[in-house]
């Protein structure tokens, strides 16, 4: 990794560090995905930005809490996440995934980890993949930037219930063949599960 690489991922983390206290002090229930889970987990650092899972009814004081602490908010267009920036990083708060709310029960699912120096509860890794694999489509379908890191967690996923829960998906579907064609699954993803989800 370049030394620019360390300081965009020591940055990063360390406005991950800031902004979970933040969230944490006011007692605004929260997970983390995207990336810095992933990295959490154990994948390699591919760090842009800190994605929370938070529910819709904790956004108002989720957005305080950043704001008291320096952070700048804002709610953009899209009706599934708000937005905060410290000194220009940003930390997407989402609280639906593909139409899907996020709920108790899937903050309650996450594990507590360390990720730059502090404990954050981080998303069951069967969850941050589902959280990847819905929301592709036509005009989102990188799945090169989704490999390295699947490929790090497979052994933390359970696959059936990935399959069961993304089945509509035909982008979804093709991606579990390229991991099966890849050797990174060893054999067909059986369905199996309750659906649902989050």
């Amino acid at each position: 990794m370049s030394s620019h690489s360390h300081a965009v991922t020591d940055a990063i983390l360390d406005t991950l560090k800031r902004a979970s206290s933040g969230l944490k002090d006011a007692g605004v229930k929260f997970a983390l995905a995207g990336g810095c889970a992933a990295y959490a987990r154990g994948a390699a650092p591919s760090l842009h930005d800190v994605d929370f899972v938070i529910t819709e009814h904790d956004v108002p004081a989720a957005l305080e809490a950043l704001r008291s602490i320096g952070f700048e908010t804002a709610k953009p267009p899209e009706d599934w996440l708000v937005k905060a920036f410290d000194e220009g990083r940003l930390v997407d708060l989402i609280f639906r995934v593909s139409d899907r709310p996020i709920t108790h029960e899937l903050l309650d699912r996450a594990e507590p980890m360390k990720a730059s120096a502090v404990i954050v509860p981080v998303l069951e890794a069967t969850d941050l993949v589902i959280s990847w694999l819905l929301p592709l489509s036509e005009h989102a379908c990188d799945y090169g930037a989704l490999l390295p890191q699947v490929r790090a967690l497979r052994e933390q996923v359970d696959w059936s219930r990935v399959a069961v829960v993304t089945a509509d998906s035909p982008y979804a579907a093709t991606f579990l063949t390229l991991l099966e064609r890849l050797g990174v699954l060893e054999s067909p993803v059986e369905p199996k599960g309750e659906p649902a989800w989050p």
